[in-house]
């Protein structure tokens, strides 16, 4: 008896089983040899039927079939541009207070304060994330201020005490 394969994919299965239902091989007797040749995770028993039953009733897609329920609408572009515009007016607003005019769940008006917008909160406003000091040339711009700074305070006080 062979190793099973370890690494596969459900299509690559489900390729398998409807090859072998083509031909006429019994659903558990394509179970047996998926489960010899894959591993018993691969791909269970009433799977195999389920399958089976499918490409019967003249299925021919192999892959998910789209789910039912409620579709994405929250992050859209007329919601994004609603929160863009409260923020401008009021920057100290919250996401509490954005989700409560606006009418949509807290966990959206973070999404597209954050990710979208590009937003974060600095001394309770929000501002955009631009330039960030931790990059490599803010660090050398920064030092190059601070020092020049630093220097420039010791000189004033060097002054006052002499």
């Amino acid at each position: 008896m062979a190793t099973p394969i370890k690494e596969w994919s459900k299509l690559e299965v489900r390729t398998i089983v409807r090859f072998l239902f083509s031909k006429g091989t019994k659903p558990s007797e394509i179970h047996k040899q998926i489960a010899e040749t894959y591993g018993e995770g691969a791909m269970s028993r009433s799977r195999v039927y389920q399958w089976c039953t499918w490409f019967g009733e003249g299925r021919t897609s192999l892959g998910d079939e789209p789910k039912s329920g409620r579709p994405k609408t929250s992050t859209n572009e007329e919601n994004t541009t609603r929160v863009d515009e409260l923020i401008r007016c009021d920057r100290r607003m919250k996401i509490r207070e954005i989700a409560l005019k606006l009418e949509i769940p807290k966990s959206t008006v973070h999404e597209i304060v954050h990710d979208t917008l590009g937003y974060r909160k600095v001394s309770a406003r929000w501002v955009p994330k631009m330039w960030r000091i931790t990059s490599f040339k803010g660090l050398k711009f920064r030092n190059a201020f601070c020092s020049d700074a630093n220097k420039t305070m010791e000189m004033r006080i060097r002054r006052i005490l002499v």
